[in-house]
């Protein structure tokens, strides 16, 4: 499942960013925010209009993504809390 996909207030673990081509900008900076493996993310609240922006939780900070963005983080099968 993709990060875009995750019902709100449920909490997942974070299994890659996937990278689209070499040197990949976004896949990069999604990383150093910490969307990185084993890291536990929540969906908390979507845009009004086509659900964009995706607020999402990783740790203790609040990031919102486009839904674009949150498509590149795969998540765990069967790590939902």
């Amino acid at each position: 499942m993709m990060l875009s996909e995750l019902p709100r207030r449920i909490q997942a673990i974070v299994d890659t960013v996937e990278d689209h081509g070499p040197n990949d900008s976004i896949a990069r900076r999604l990383r150093e925010l910490g969307f990185v493996a084993g890291e536990q993310v929540e969906v908390v609240a979507r845009g009004p209009i086509g659900a964009d922006p995706i607020l999402v939780q990783v740790g203790f900070t609040r990031f919102a993504l486009r839904r674009t963005e949150a498509a590149r983080v795969r998540l765990r099968q069967g790590d939902a809390a």
